[in-house]
Protein backbone atom coordinates (compact mmCIF):
# COMPACT_ATOMS: atom_id res chain seq x y z
CA UNK A 1 0.00 0.00 0.00
CA UNK A 2 1.09 3.56 -0.66
CA UNK A 3 1.96 5.48 2.45
CA UNK A 4 -0.62 8.05 3.53
CA UNK A 5 1.73 10.93 2.83
CA UNK A 6 2.33 9.64 -0.70
CA UNK A 7 -1.28 9.44 -1.82
CA UNK A 8 -2.09 12.71 -0.07
CA UNK A 9 0.79 14.32 -1.95
CA UNK A 10 -0.59 12.89 -5.20
CA UNK A 11 -4.09 14.16 -4.44
CA UNK A 12 -2.81 17.57 -3.38
CA UNK A 13 -0.83 17.93 -6.60
CA UNK A 14 -3.91 17.08 -8.70
CA UNK A 15 -6.09 19.42 -6.63
CA UNK A 16 -3.66 22.23 -7.37
CA UNK A 17 -3.99 21.55 -11.10
CA UNK A 18 -7.78 21.46 -10.85
CA UNK A 19 -7.93 24.77 -9.01
CA UNK A 20 -5.78 26.35 -11.72
CA UNK A 21 -7.96 25.03 -14.54
CA UNK A 22 -11.48 25.59 -13.34
CA UNK A 23 -11.73 29.34 -12.58
CA UNK A 24 -11.30 30.12 -16.27
CA UNK A 25 -13.63 27.30 -17.31
CA UNK A 26 -16.36 28.47 -14.92
CA UNK A 27 -16.16 32.10 -16.02
CA UNK A 28 -16.33 31.00 -19.64
CA UNK A 29 -19.27 28.66 -19.04
CA UNK A 30 -21.60 30.74 -16.85
CA UNK A 31 -25.23 29.79 -17.32
CA UNK A 32 -24.46 26.58 -19.18
CA UNK A 33 -25.43 23.09 -18.04
CA UNK A 34 -22.86 20.98 -19.88
CA UNK A 35 -23.05 17.32 -20.86
CA UNK A 36 -20.25 17.02 -23.42
CA UNK A 37 -17.98 19.29 -25.44
CA UNK A 38 -16.92 19.92 -29.01
CA UNK A 39 -13.52 21.36 -29.91
CA UNK A 40 -12.85 21.86 -26.22
CA UNK A 41 -16.00 23.93 -25.55
CA UNK A 42 -18.86 22.74 -23.33
CA UNK A 43 -22.28 22.29 -24.86
CA UNK A 44 -25.35 23.63 -23.03
CA UNK A 45 -28.42 21.65 -21.93
CA UNK A 46 -30.12 24.42 -19.98
CA UNK A 47 -32.82 25.05 -22.63
CA UNK A 48 -36.42 23.88 -22.31
CA UNK A 49 -35.93 20.75 -24.41
CA UNK A 50 -32.85 19.41 -22.61
CA UNK A 51 -32.99 20.92 -19.13
CA UNK A 52 -34.35 17.63 -17.76
CA UNK A 53 -31.42 15.58 -19.07
CA UNK A 54 -30.34 13.05 -16.45
CA UNK A 55 -26.75 14.30 -16.14
CA UNK A 56 -27.70 17.91 -15.47
CA UNK A 57 -26.75 17.84 -11.79
CA UNK A 58 -23.12 16.88 -12.25
CA UNK A 59 -21.65 20.23 -13.29
CA UNK A 60 -23.30 21.88 -10.29
CA UNK A 61 -21.96 19.06 -8.12
CA UNK A 62 -18.45 19.54 -9.46
CA UNK A 63 -18.69 23.24 -8.62
CA UNK A 64 -19.77 22.48 -5.06
CA UNK A 65 -16.84 20.09 -4.71
CA UNK A 66 -14.46 22.82 -5.86
CA UNK A 67 -16.08 25.34 -3.52
CA UNK A 68 -15.65 22.99 -0.59
CA UNK A 69 -12.00 22.48 -1.48
CA UNK A 70 -11.15 26.12 -2.12
CA UNK A 71 -13.75 28.39 -0.50
CA UNK A 72 -13.81 30.41 -3.72
CA UNK A 73 -17.25 32.06 -4.06
CA UNK A 74 -16.99 31.83 -7.85
CA UNK A 75 -17.86 28.15 -7.62
CA UNK A 76 -20.66 28.66 -5.10
CA UNK A 77 -22.36 31.38 -7.12
CA UNK A 78 -22.39 29.31 -10.30
CA UNK A 79 -23.44 26.17 -8.43
CA UNK A 80 -26.48 28.00 -7.07
CA UNK A 81 -27.28 29.20 -10.59
CA UNK A 82 -27.16 25.57 -11.75
CA UNK A 83 -29.56 24.53 -9.00
CA UNK A 84 -32.00 27.27 -9.91
CA UNK A 85 -31.86 26.35 -13.61
CA UNK A 86 -33.18 22.91 -12.68
CA UNK A 87 -36.28 24.35 -10.96
CA UNK A 88 -38.28 24.16 -14.18
CA UNK A 89 -37.70 20.38 -14.28
CA UNK A 90 -39.68 19.99 -11.05
CA UNK A 91 -42.70 21.22 -13.04
CA UNK A 92 -42.17 18.84 -15.99
CA UNK A 93 -43.57 15.44 -15.04
CA UNK A 94 -42.23 13.76 -18.18
CA UNK A 95 -38.72 14.95 -17.33
CA UNK A 96 -38.77 13.49 -13.81
CA UNK A 97 -37.63 9.90 -13.39
CA UNK A 98 -35.47 7.61 -11.24
CA UNK A 99 -32.52 9.97 -11.86
CA UNK A 100 -33.96 12.61 -9.53
CA UNK A 101 -31.07 11.69 -7.26
CA UNK A 102 -28.46 12.40 -9.92
CA UNK A 103 -30.01 15.82 -10.51
CA UNK A 104 -30.60 17.07 -6.98
CA UNK A 105 -28.06 15.29 -4.78
CA UNK A 106 -25.05 17.01 -6.43
CA UNK A 107 -26.86 20.34 -6.51
CA UNK A 108 -29.45 20.79 -3.75
CA UNK A 109 -27.98 18.27 -1.32
CA UNK A 110 -24.55 19.84 -1.62
CA UNK A 111 -26.05 23.31 -1.10
CA UNK A 112 -28.12 22.15 1.86
CA UNK A 113 -25.15 20.52 3.54
CA UNK A 114 -23.07 23.64 3.16
CA UNK A 115 -25.60 26.04 4.72
CA UNK A 116 -29.03 24.38 5.29
CA UNK A 117 -30.56 26.44 2.51
CA UNK A 118 -34.39 26.16 2.81
CA UNK A 119 -34.92 26.35 -0.96
CA UNK A 120 -32.58 23.40 -1.42
CA UNK A 121 -34.45 21.45 1.23
CA UNK A 122 -37.72 22.08 -0.61
CA UNK A 123 -36.24 20.85 -3.90
CA UNK A 124 -34.90 17.70 -2.26
CA UNK A 125 -38.26 16.82 -0.75
CA UNK A 126 -40.12 17.48 -4.00
CA UNK A 127 -37.66 15.26 -5.87
CA UNK A 128 -37.84 12.50 -3.24
CA UNK A 129 -41.64 12.43 -3.16
CA UNK A 130 -41.81 12.32 -6.95
CA UNK A 131 -39.26 9.49 -6.98
CA UNK A 132 -41.46 7.42 -4.66
CA UNK A 133 -44.25 7.60 -7.21
CA UNK A 134 -42.20 5.34 -9.50
CA UNK A 135 -42.28 2.37 -7.13
CA UNK A 136 -43.87 -0.83 -8.47
CA UNK A 137 -45.32 -2.59 -5.43
CA UNK A 138 -45.68 -6.01 -7.05
CA UNK A 139 -42.09 -6.14 -8.27
CA UNK A 140 -40.59 -4.06 -5.45
CA UNK A 141 -38.55 -1.96 -7.86
CA UNK A 142 -38.40 1.61 -9.13
CA UNK A 143 -39.37 2.05 -12.74
CA UNK A 144 -36.42 3.62 -14.54
CA UNK A 145 -37.66 5.69 -17.47
CA UNK A 146 -40.85 7.19 -18.81
CA UNK A 147 -42.36 5.92 -22.05
CA UNK A 148 -40.87 7.45 -25.18
CA UNK A 149 -42.95 7.44 -28.35
CA UNK A 150 -44.03 3.83 -28.89
CA UNK A 151 -41.48 2.46 -26.40
CA UNK A 152 -43.13 0.79 -23.41
CA UNK A 153 -40.76 1.27 -20.48
CA UNK A 154 -43.17 0.52 -17.65
CA UNK A 155 -41.44 -2.66 -16.48
CA UNK A 156 -37.81 -1.59 -16.85
CA UNK A 157 -35.41 -1.32 -13.92
CA UNK A 158 -31.71 -0.50 -14.25
CA UNK A 159 -28.57 -0.88 -12.14
CA UNK A 160 -27.96 2.89 -12.27
CA UNK A 161 -30.88 3.45 -9.88
CA UNK A 162 -28.78 2.21 -6.96
CA UNK A 163 -26.94 5.54 -7.13
CA UNK A 164 -30.18 7.50 -6.68
CA UNK A 165 -31.38 5.75 -3.53
CA UNK A 166 -29.46 8.04 -1.13
CA UNK A 167 -32.06 10.73 -1.88
CA UNK A 168 -34.73 8.50 -0.33
CA UNK A 169 -32.63 7.33 2.60
CA UNK A 170 -31.93 10.97 3.42
CA UNK A 171 -35.63 11.89 3.10
CA UNK A 172 -36.52 9.22 5.68
CA UNK A 173 -33.89 10.49 8.07
CA UNK A 174 -35.01 14.09 7.65
CA UNK A 175 -38.76 13.48 7.97
CA UNK A 176 -38.48 10.56 10.40
CA UNK A 177 -40.86 8.78 8.02
CA UNK A 178 -39.73 5.22 7.18
CA UNK A 179 -41.63 4.90 3.91
CA UNK A 180 -38.84 6.48 1.84
CA UNK A 181 -36.23 4.12 3.30
CA UNK A 182 -38.56 1.13 3.03
CA UNK A 183 -38.98 1.62 -0.71
CA UNK A 184 -35.27 2.27 -1.24
CA UNK A 185 -34.29 -0.89 0.67
CA UNK A 186 -36.91 -2.94 -1.18
CA UNK A 187 -35.44 -1.81 -4.50
CA UNK A 188 -31.93 -2.59 -3.25
CA UNK A 189 -33.05 -6.08 -2.23
CA UNK A 190 -34.62 -6.73 -5.63
CA UNK A 191 -31.49 -5.47 -7.36
CA UNK A 192 -29.26 -7.63 -5.17
CA UNK A 193 -31.35 -10.70 -5.97
CA UNK A 194 -31.89 -10.20 -9.70
CA UNK A 195 -29.09 -7.99 -11.03
CA UNK A 196 -25.99 -9.35 -9.34
CA UNK A 197 -24.73 -12.53 -10.99
CA UNK A 198 -23.01 -15.42 -9.25
CA UNK A 199 -19.56 -14.13 -10.30
CA UNK A 200 -20.24 -10.67 -8.88
CA UNK A 201 -20.90 -8.93 -12.18
CA UNK A 202 -24.06 -6.89 -12.73
CA UNK A 203 -26.85 -6.77 -15.28
CA UNK A 204 -27.75 -3.39 -16.72
CA UNK A 205 -31.47 -3.56 -17.60
CA UNK A 206 -34.14 -6.05 -16.50
CA UNK A 207 -37.78 -6.15 -17.54
CA UNK A 208 -40.47 -7.13 -15.06
CA UNK A 209 -44.17 -7.91 -15.47
CA UNK A 210 -45.81 -4.71 -14.25
CA UNK A 211 -48.82 -6.53 -12.77
CA UNK A 212 -47.24 -9.58 -11.12
CA UNK A 213 -43.67 -8.34 -10.63
CA UNK A 214 -42.26 -11.47 -12.27
CA UNK A 215 -38.84 -11.11 -13.88
CA UNK A 216 -39.31 -11.44 -17.65
CA UNK A 217 -35.96 -10.84 -19.34
CA UNK A 218 -32.49 -9.33 -19.25
CA UNK A 219 -31.67 -6.69 -21.84
CA UNK A 220 -28.19 -5.86 -23.09
CA UNK A 221 -28.51 -2.20 -22.30
CA UNK A 222 -25.48 -0.01 -22.86
CA UNK A 223 -22.96 -2.83 -22.80
CA UNK A 224 -21.71 -5.20 -25.48
CA UNK A 225 -24.49 -7.80 -25.20
CA UNK A 226 -26.98 -9.37 -22.83
CA UNK A 227 -24.95 -11.17 -20.18
CA UNK A 228 -21.83 -9.06 -20.67
CA UNK A 229 -20.30 -6.65 -18.16
CA UNK A 230 -20.84 -3.02 -19.07
CA UNK A 231 -18.12 -1.32 -17.06
CA UNK A 232 -20.03 1.74 -15.94
CA UNK A 233 -22.82 -0.55 -14.77
CA UNK A 234 -20.32 -2.44 -12.62
CA UNK A 235 -19.19 0.87 -11.11
CA UNK A 236 -22.80 1.89 -10.37
CA UNK A 237 -23.34 -1.43 -8.58
CA UNK A 238 -20.09 -1.24 -6.60
CA UNK A 239 -20.73 2.31 -5.40
CA UNK A 240 -24.52 2.08 -5.14
CA UNK A 241 -24.67 -0.92 -2.83
CA UNK A 242 -22.13 0.78 -0.60
CA UNK A 243 -24.55 3.72 -0.24
CA UNK A 244 -27.33 1.38 0.86
CA UNK A 245 -25.02 -0.09 3.48
CA UNK A 246 -24.00 3.34 4.75
CA UNK A 247 -27.63 4.43 5.11
CA UNK A 248 -29.07 1.21 6.56
CA UNK A 249 -26.20 -0.63 8.24
CA UNK A 250 -27.36 -3.81 6.48
CA UNK A 251 -24.22 -5.90 6.04
CA UNK A 252 -25.66 -7.68 3.00
CA UNK A 253 -25.27 -4.49 0.98
CA UNK A 254 -21.63 -4.09 1.99
CA UNK A 255 -20.96 -7.72 1.11
CA UNK A 256 -22.59 -7.18 -2.29
CA UNK A 257 -20.49 -4.09 -2.94
CA UNK A 258 -17.39 -6.14 -2.13
CA UNK A 259 -18.49 -8.97 -4.43
CA UNK A 260 -18.85 -6.54 -7.31
CA UNK A 261 -15.57 -4.83 -6.43
CA UNK A 262 -13.70 -8.14 -6.36
CA UNK A 263 -15.13 -9.02 -9.77
CA UNK A 264 -14.09 -5.64 -11.16
CA UNK A 265 -10.58 -5.98 -9.75
CA UNK A 266 -10.26 -9.32 -11.54
CA UNK A 267 -11.16 -7.73 -14.88
CA UNK A 268 -9.22 -4.45 -14.92
CA UNK A 269 -6.73 -4.55 -17.83
CA UNK A 270 -3.03 -4.38 -17.11
CA UNK A 271 -2.96 -0.93 -18.71
CA UNK A 272 -5.44 0.40 -16.14
CA UNK A 273 -7.48 1.88 -19.01
CA UNK A 274 -11.08 0.75 -18.62
CA UNK A 275 -12.99 -0.56 -21.68
CA UNK A 276 -16.67 0.12 -22.30
CA UNK A 277 -17.43 -3.52 -21.50
CA UNK A 278 -15.19 -6.04 -19.75
CA UNK A 279 -16.46 -8.63 -22.24
CA UNK A 280 -16.05 -6.61 -25.44
CA UNK A 281 -14.12 -8.41 -28.21
CA UNK A 282 -10.36 -8.51 -27.72
CA UNK A 283 -9.75 -6.58 -30.95
CA UNK A 284 -11.93 -3.66 -29.74
CA UNK A 285 -9.99 -0.98 -27.89
CA UNK A 286 -12.84 1.41 -27.02
CA UNK A 287 -12.54 2.98 -23.56
CA UNK A 288 -14.80 4.60 -20.99
CA UNK A 289 -12.89 6.87 -18.64
CA UNK A 290 -16.10 7.59 -16.70
CA UNK A 291 -16.18 3.98 -15.53
CA UNK A 292 -12.60 4.32 -14.31
CA UNK A 293 -13.39 7.49 -12.34
CA UNK A 294 -16.59 6.15 -10.77
CA UNK A 295 -14.91 2.86 -9.86
CA UNK A 296 -12.01 4.72 -8.25
CA UNK A 297 -14.28 6.93 -6.16
CA UNK A 298 -16.37 3.96 -5.07
CA UNK A 299 -13.29 1.94 -4.14
CA UNK A 300 -11.94 4.76 -1.97
CA UNK A 301 -15.17 4.79 0.06
CA UNK A 302 -15.29 0.99 0.13
CA UNK A 303 -11.78 0.94 1.56
CA UNK A 304 -12.91 3.32 4.31
CA UNK A 305 -15.50 0.76 5.39
CA UNK A 306 -13.54 -2.48 4.92
CA UNK A 307 -9.90 -1.37 5.36
CA UNK A 308 -9.00 -3.72 2.48
CA UNK A 309 -5.87 -2.13 1.08
CA UNK A 310 -6.36 -3.65 -2.37
CA UNK A 311 -9.37 -1.36 -2.88
CA UNK A 312 -7.40 1.79 -2.14
CA UNK A 313 -4.40 0.59 -4.13
CA UNK A 314 -6.60 -0.08 -7.16
CA UNK A 315 -8.33 3.29 -6.87
CA UNK A 316 -4.95 5.03 -6.81
CA UNK A 317 -3.80 3.03 -9.81
CA UNK A 318 -6.86 4.02 -11.84
CA UNK A 319 -6.53 7.68 -10.86
CA UNK A 320 -2.83 7.76 -11.72
CA UNK A 321 -3.55 6.33 -15.17
CA UNK A 322 -6.30 8.89 -15.76
CA UNK A 323 -4.04 11.69 -14.55
CA UNK A 324 -1.16 10.66 -16.79
CA UNK A 325 -3.05 9.60 -19.92
CA UNK A 326 -6.64 10.83 -19.99
CA UNK A 327 -6.83 14.22 -18.23
CA UNK A 328 -6.56 17.58 -19.95
CA UNK A 329 -5.65 20.23 -17.38
CA UNK A 330 -5.38 23.01 -19.97
CA UNK A 331 -7.51 25.92 -18.72
CA UNK A 332 -8.35 26.84 -22.32
CA UNK A 333 -10.16 23.50 -22.70
CA UNK A 334 -13.48 23.11 -20.86
CA UNK A 335 -13.71 19.33 -20.26
CA UNK A 336 -11.27 17.36 -18.13
CA UNK A 337 -11.48 13.62 -18.87
CA UNK A 338 -10.89 12.27 -22.35
CA UNK A 339 -12.12 9.03 -23.96
CA UNK A 340 -15.45 8.71 -22.18
CA UNK A 341 -18.20 6.60 -23.76
CA UNK A 342 -21.92 6.43 -23.03
CA UNK A 343 -22.75 3.05 -24.60
CA UNK A 344 -20.99 0.32 -26.56
CA UNK A 345 -23.35 0.35 -29.54
CA UNK A 346 -23.56 4.12 -29.93
CA UNK A 347 -22.23 5.51 -33.18
CA UNK A 348 -19.88 7.89 -31.36
CA UNK A 349 -17.43 6.89 -28.62
CA UNK A 350 -14.60 8.37 -26.57
CA UNK A 351 -15.78 11.94 -26.07
CA UNK A 352 -16.00 14.20 -22.97
CA UNK A 353 -18.85 13.46 -20.54
CA UNK A 354 -19.50 15.67 -17.52
CA UNK A 355 -20.09 12.93 -14.95
CA UNK A 356 -16.63 11.56 -15.71
CA UNK A 357 -15.20 14.93 -14.69
CA UNK A 358 -17.37 14.98 -11.57
CA UNK A 359 -16.34 11.56 -10.27
CA UNK A 360 -12.66 12.15 -11.00
CA UNK A 361 -12.75 15.39 -8.99
CA UNK A 362 -14.76 13.72 -6.21
CA UNK A 363 -12.25 10.87 -5.98
CA UNK A 364 -9.23 13.19 -5.90
CA UNK A 365 -10.77 15.40 -3.23
CA UNK A 366 -11.62 12.36 -1.11
CA UNK A 367 -7.94 11.44 -1.08
CA UNK A 368 -7.05 15.05 -0.27
CA UNK A 369 -9.55 15.11 2.62
CA UNK A 370 -11.48 17.97 1.00
CA UNK A 371 -14.54 16.32 -0.56
CA UNK A 372 -18.13 17.38 0.09
CA UNK A 373 -20.23 14.30 0.84
CA UNK A 374 -23.47 14.51 -1.13
CA UNK A 375 -24.62 10.88 -0.97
Amino acid sequence: MLENREYRAFADSITEKLLKKYPLVVRRSKGKIPYTAAAGVFDDRSGDELVGWWTNGFWGGLLWQLFGASGDSLYKEEAIRQEELLDSVLMKWRALDHDNGFRWLPTSMAHYRHNQNPGSLNRLMLAANNFCGRFNLSGRFFRAWNDFGDLDRRGLAIIDCMMNLPLLYWASDYTRDPRFKQMAAAHADTTMRDFIRENGSAEHILRYDIETGALLESLGGQGYASGSSWTRGQSWALYGFLFSYLHTGDRRYLDTSCRVADYVLSRIPESGLIPIDYDQPSDVTLEDSTAAAITASGLISLHEQTKKEVYLDTALRLLRVLDEKRCNYDADVDPLLEKCSAAYHDKVHEFPIIYGDYYYVEAILKLAGKATWIW
